[in-house]
């Protein structure tokens, strides 16, 4: 992923990664963050909008970034954003799979 071509990464590119593992990539970390910092300085309501989408959880964000005020907030956003689709992943992971048990057991 090259870190420096920012034209063409956006939040829709996490949204459309399937794969946790990938999720976890530094590089897509850094880009995230990066997007979020220009975000919060440019585009504020566009990153409510987005976090209510996302439905990253207000009062975890709110504490972390009141507990560490030194820390880079683009950052902070960015890693709350991957975790909560890498739930959202596992989440679907586990409902298919239960769909597919329950699928498996009626055919017998």
């Amino acid at each position: 992923m090259n870190e420096n071509n920012q034209g063409d990464f956006s939040v829709e590119t996490v949204f459309s990664i399937i794969d946790p593992h990938q999720l976890r990539d530094q590089k897509l970390l850094n880009r995230l963050s990066k997007l979020i910092n220009e975000m919060i300085l440019h585009h504020f309501d566009q990153l409510i909008q987005l976090l209510y989408r996302i439905d990253v959880d207000e009062m975890k964000l709110k504490k972390i970034l009141k507990d560490h005020p030194a820390e880079d907030a683009g950052m902070i956003i960015a890693q709350l954003i991957i975790e909560r689709q890498v739930q959202k992943i596992n989440l679907r992971q586990k409902i298919e799979n239960r769909l597919n048990d329950a699928f498996d057991e009626e055919s017998w």
